[in-house]
């Protein structure tokens, strides 16, 4: 009788390698707190033994898959990243054939370095400082752009933002009302001599215009520039009532340089004499001359110091953004 010989035993499935009827995959997306993607994280998932532990980092997009995993077992998800605390998921179980998508992985800074130093130049915060002077207004309509009312934290301006503030203020259009009011009034006193009518009236009020362009363009912009002064008030806000007043009495006269330091402030007495000296091109001969050039320079010189008392006592209160 002939022997058979024995059927060899099936091939037994390597537990390591799932076949697809008895796996699923796992996949999700790494983001931080703020649910931007965090590229190059390293993912790892693991079961109760070595054979279901694999790692790999997630893509560009902070995408990750792990397929043929597994079913049937208990895993975790583990998402590391530089700089970031390590996030653990809850454990999870897979179905058959099930694509299991791991939500809210959302990583958060380490403490070490969740505190953020941002250091900006001068020259970004006097930006930010002089974009927030241009929304101080008096009664929120006049213009107060020259005055610094935090004092303490002030940084010098550059060049461009002298010359930024000076034509704000040139070209605003309660700027250009006030020139139109000065002119009524000086036609209402027929000064200077121009002829009366809408001639005399559209005379005047260019003059009044230009006397106050030139003013705060040399003033303001022009030789603070040349001669690295500070244009804009610094309201002292603290004090007796006497110190305030020799404070602001004396801002015609001291300025802050761009170095800190008080100066004699030529930025300001100097502009009030070119614009006055520029104005005898354009007024009538009748009132040009020597006389027009420093009976100006004394008004404008008497006005600063009304305007600088106004302003140290009285512009804050009437300024709604000031107070905020």
């Amino acid at each position: 009788m002939a022997v058979l010989p024995e059927a060899p035993n099936p091939p037994v499935p390597d537990s390591a390698t799932p076949s697809p009827d008895n796996a699923g995959d796992v996949s999700g997306t790494v983001t931080d707190a703020y649910g931007d993607v965090v590229p190059g994280a390293t993912v790892l998932i693991e079961g109760p033994s070595a054979a279901g532990r694999q790692s790999r980092p997630a893509n560009d997009n902070g995408f990750f898959e792990f397929k043929n995993v597994s079913a049937g077992i208990v895993y975790h998800i583990t998402v590391n990243a530089s700089g970031f605390e390590p996030w653990v998921s809850e454990p999870l179980t897979l179905a058959a054939g099930q694509y299991f998508d791991v939500t809210g992985i959302k990583l958060k800074l380490r403490s070490e370095v969740s505190s953020v130093t941002v250091v900006a130049s001068p020259e970004q915060i006097a930006t930010e400082q002089v974009a927030i002077a241009e929304q101080q207004r008096v009664l929120g309509f006049i213009p107060n752009f020259y005055v610094v009312y935090d004092s303490k934290n002030a940084v010098p301006l550059t060049a461009k933002l002298k010359f930024q503030m000076a034509f704000r203020v040139s070209v605003d259009p309660v700027s250009i009302l006030g020139a139109a009011a000065l002119a009524g009034m000086n036609q209402a006193a027929d000064t200077p001599d121009y002829q009366q009518g809408w001639k005399g009236y559209g005379q005047r009020f260019g003059a009044a215009y230009a006397d106050g362009l030139t003013d705060i363009m040399f003033g303001g912009a022009i030789l603070p520039s040349l001669l690295h002064q500070d244009p804009r008030y610094f309201y002292q806000g603290t004090g007796t009532i006497k110190s305030r007043t020799l404070h602001a009495l004396a801002n015609p006269f001291i300025c802050k340089g761009d170095n800190g330091k008080n100066q004699i402030n030529f930025s300001s007495m100097g502009g009030d004499l070119i614009s006055s000296s520029i104005s005898n091109a354009y007024y009538p001969e009748s009132n040009r001359g020597a006389s027009l050039v420093f009976t100006s320079f004394l008004v404008s010189t008497g006005e600063r110091e009304v305007s600088s008392l106004v302003q140290e006592f009285l512009l804050r209160k009437l300024t709604p953004s000031a107070n905020r």
